[in-house]
């Protein structure tokens, strides 16, 4: 348990920074980070993803769509839904603060051996509530080879 801490601890810090410069928190940064991989995921998605309340995420969306970061556009067949996308300026700021997490989990594989990305992926798999992981599977797009069943 301790070592999941410091993993996680050290794996947030530097995005942390770069967020706490800008007046932002872990949750524009998880906000960010599913429009980023998802654009036009609709808002109800991303609240059923991050399992927020809707004010919390109205609040810390809002924001982020008055500094430029976010855009919202009416659903083509629907125009109730709100559809979310990363402006140039939201992709530069995800971008940076993927830089130094994505290094820091390469280097922990490399580090672990030539099977450490299957087993890693599993074992993050596993952490999943059983209800939740095909949901999981695919919205990180891991494919019908990741175990998803318990």
């Amino acid at each position: 348990m301790e070592l999941l801490f410091f993993a996680y601890r050290d794996f947030i810090a530097e995005p942390d920074a770069m967020l706490a410069e800008l007046g932002f928190g872990r949750a524009h940064h998880r906000i960010l980070h599913f429009i980023g991989r998802h654009p036009g995921l609709r808002v109800s998605e991303l609240l059923a993803i991050l399992r927020i309340t809707k004010q919390s995420l109205g609040r810390v969306l809002r924001e982020l769509i008055d500094r430029g970061y976010v855009m919202q556009e009416e659903g083509a067949s629907d125009r109730r839904q709100r559809l979310l996308h990363l402006t140039p300026k939201g992709r530069e700021l995800l971008e940076r603060l993927e830089v130094p997490q994505i290094a820091r989990v390469a280097m922990a594989l490399k580090r672990a051996g030539p099977d450490a990305r299957k087993t890693f992926a599993e074992t993050l798999l596993g952490l999943v509530d059983p209800k939740e992981r095909q949901r999981v599977v695919a919205l990180c797009g891991l494919g019908a080879g990741a175990d998803a069943e318990e």
